[in-house]
């Protein structure tokens, strides 16, 4: 393999390109073609965000997405793979949809496969079929939810995994997951590179919490706020329906409170908004329960929403022991319940009778199929995914910077994308809301 130049955020290349496309466009993107990161990242950007091992100067530019003239496989003879691993999110049919849609009728790929429930089916011991995926099969998928390949959590053996793609004869392999699923494709490209393999490796990074750094927005995360503001628009009417009503709404975001926030501007009828960025206790005289009690005392209801990440340290002690599922990520403790029985047990103990309800569909939400808007973002997302994989180019993933889409490496996208409590999008919130600036003594 070789490296276009020298910089950090250059993508690898299985090898020279000698074959010319079948596809015909206005023009076709070089890449020589860069978009500049100065700026990007700004003065409220986390330290580790922008020392993110290998990934350069934040004044360095990244390879633009799109059809490049000429290819390094031949479409006559190329075979292409496609796996989805970890939770569910909108979309993801969207985008396998998009992915053969674009083999078959522009580059006249026929050979495409579809992994069965994530790297498991890589796995020979697993026993899960391959899937011959045509436009036929595929041409009404983006109409439901989930993924029609299924999907799993967990490592499975990199080497076992390789075999497989070499026993299949794959040329280009699509992994579409979020975090656990971006290192095992990175991992399985250092193996591939090792044994000195054509076979590409790219990746199309899925997470609902729209977490992930220096990627734009990810796909499915509108959905999720129009889901969400459904939910919210529930619980308003709930809490408006009874004396003292509140409203308790929990979504996604273990790590940030993107769709919290978002879902809370979307609907102004959210009066807390909870999150993993802006710490808050429940007792004292600032505390969220004090503020609830005023809140109540004004406006005889009330709708608070919780990302699912928010409050952990409340329910943690010493002897707490931190488990982890399949894929390594932290089991988040449910501060949804334990806020309805904080709430109610502190409304108990001071005479005042409350009905709240209590809502969670976060996997209502993830299920669903995409949005508008999300159906045209993974329809791109496919497309250039394609262009890429074609073009022989490898660990990488596609995603949308700048409002351009561009190739970065696997290894320097990671979830760590925060909400700013000091910053412009936290402070509407704050005005949207009317919750006091901290809930913390």
């Amino acid at each position: 393999m070789k490296k276009v130049n020298n910089t950090d955020y250059n993508i690898r290349n299985l090898g020279e390109c000698k074959i010319r496309t079948p596809v015909v466009v206005n023009y076709y993107t070089s890449d020589s073609k860069r978009l500049l990161l100065q700026n990007y990242l700004d003065d409220r950007t986390p330290q580790k965000m922008k020392t993110v091992k290998g990934a350069g100067d934040i004044s360095s530019s990244v390879e633009v997405a799109g059809p490049r003239e000429n290819l390094f496989f031949d479409p006559s003879k190329t075979k292409a793979a496609i796996v989805t691993c970890g939770g569910l999110c909108p979309g993801i049919n969207d985008v396998i949809r998009a992915i053969v849609m674009e083999f078959y009728h522009r580059y006249g790929v026929r050979n495409i496969i579809g992994i069965k429930y994530g790297f498991q089916g890589l796995i020979p011991s697993f026993g899960h079929e391959i899937v011959e995926l045509t436009p036929e099969l595929v041409e009404n998928i983006h109409r439901e939810g989930g993924s029609i390949l299924s999907s799993s959590r967990g490592q499975q053996n990199i080497g076992e995994m390789v075999d497989a793609l070499v026993r299949m004869n794959v040329s280009i392999l699509f992994c579409i997951g979020g975090d656990g699923t971006m290192r095992a494709a990175e991992r399985i490209t250092e193996e591939i590179t090792r044994r000195q393999l054509s076979i590409s490796v790219i990746g199309i990074p899925k997470t609902i919490d729209n977490d992930l750094n220096f990627v734009q927005k990810t796909f499915g995360f509108d959905t999720a706020i129009a889901e969400s503001v459904k939910a919210i628009a529930c619980a308003h009417i709930e809490a408006r329906g009874a004396p003292m009503g509140i409203g308790l709404v929990k979504i996604m975001g273990r790590l940030s409170g993107q769709i919290a926030v978002g879902a809370a501007l979307a609907q102004n009828d959210v009066n807390f908004v909870l999150v993993p960025e802006v710490p808050f206790r429940l007792d004292g005289d600032h505390g969220l329960l004090k503020a609830l009690e005023a809140r109540l005392k004004e406006r005889k209801h009330c709708v608070i929403l919780v990302a699912e990440g928010a409050g952990q340290e409340l329910m943690r002690n010493e002897k707490t022991t931190l488990e982890t599922d399949a894929s390594g990520n932290i089991r988040l403790l449910d501060i949804g319940y334990f806020l309805k029985v904080r709430i109610d047990e502190h409304f108990r103990k001071t005479g005042v009778e409350i009905n709240l309800k209590y809502i969670d569909p976060s996997y209502m939400i993830r299920s669903v199929p995409a949005s508008a808007s999300d159906c045209i973002y993974c329809s791109a997302l496919g497309q250039y995914a394609v262009h890429a994989g074609m073009a022989g180019k490898t660990g990488m993933l596609v995603a949308l910077m700048k409002d351009e889409y561009v190739h970065l490496p696997i290894r320097i996208v990671t979830s760590g994308k925060k909400i700013d409590p000091e910053g412009n999008l936290w402070m509407r919130v704050l005005e949207s809301t009317g919750q006091p600036p901290t809930l913390i003594d």
